[in-house]
């Protein structure tokens, strides 16, 4: 998810050159960061985080940070084990990105691309490089949107997170939860 966030950032870039020197923050409330748990081998639930924030500078550095806590799964006893055994009730996750504003600057108003992402994904101490293909529309002079052009998919291996994920499968009693997340995301990057 976080990965997805990174190359939203990346994404903002593509605005106007005469715009390069203004930094891009995103807008929260037109942003939203799901991914997808299938437990039992055949019930899918989505779920997303409500608190995200972001910016991309002047230099071409997107960061982009999840609140953990803001875990939403549509369950709350869930929400309150992903925070604690999951997250170790970390406050954030944060995902980062150097952009080539340069190379970004070009789209105008209307056009989209997809474009090739490369990001590190921080969660509880680990930093997980990905790679991902994002589609950006400039929707405005002032305003970029980025979404996932497919899936993004992380692991709990990969996040180091395995052990929390068994723990709340061992906590709800089921029989499987897997362990590959889809990840799915849209990002609206403002001129600040």
């Amino acid at each position: 998810m976080k990965t997805l966030l990174s190359t939203s950032a990346l994404i903002l870039g593509l605005t106007a050159a005469p715009l390069l020197a203004a930094d891009w923050t995103l807008n929260a409330d037109a942003s939203r960061l799901a991914f997808g748990s299938i437990k039992k081998n055949i019930i899918g639930e989505v779920h997303n985080f409500d608190g995200l924030s972001g910016s991309v500078n002047a230099d071409g550095v997107a960061a982009i940070e999840i609140d953990l806590a803001s875990v939403e799964t549509n369950i709350d006893i869930r929400n309150e084990r992903m925070a604690e055994h999951v997250f170790k009730f970390a406050p954030k996750a944060m995902i980062t990105a150097q952009l080539d504003m340069e190379a970004l600057s070009a789209m105008e108003v209307g056009q989209s691309e997809v474009m090739d992402v490369e990001a590190v994904l921080s969660l509880l101490g680990v930093e997980t490089e990905f790679y991902t293909e994002v589609f950006v529309m400039r929707t405005s002079e002032k305003s970029v949107l980025v979404t996932s052009n497919d899936m993004i998919f992380l692991t709990t291996e990969d996040l180091e997170i395995d052990e929390g994920v068994s723990k709340l499968q061992e906590l709800a009693e089921l029989p499987g939860i897997t362990r590959a997340a889809p990840v799915t995301l849209r990002f609206v990057f403002e001129q600040s």
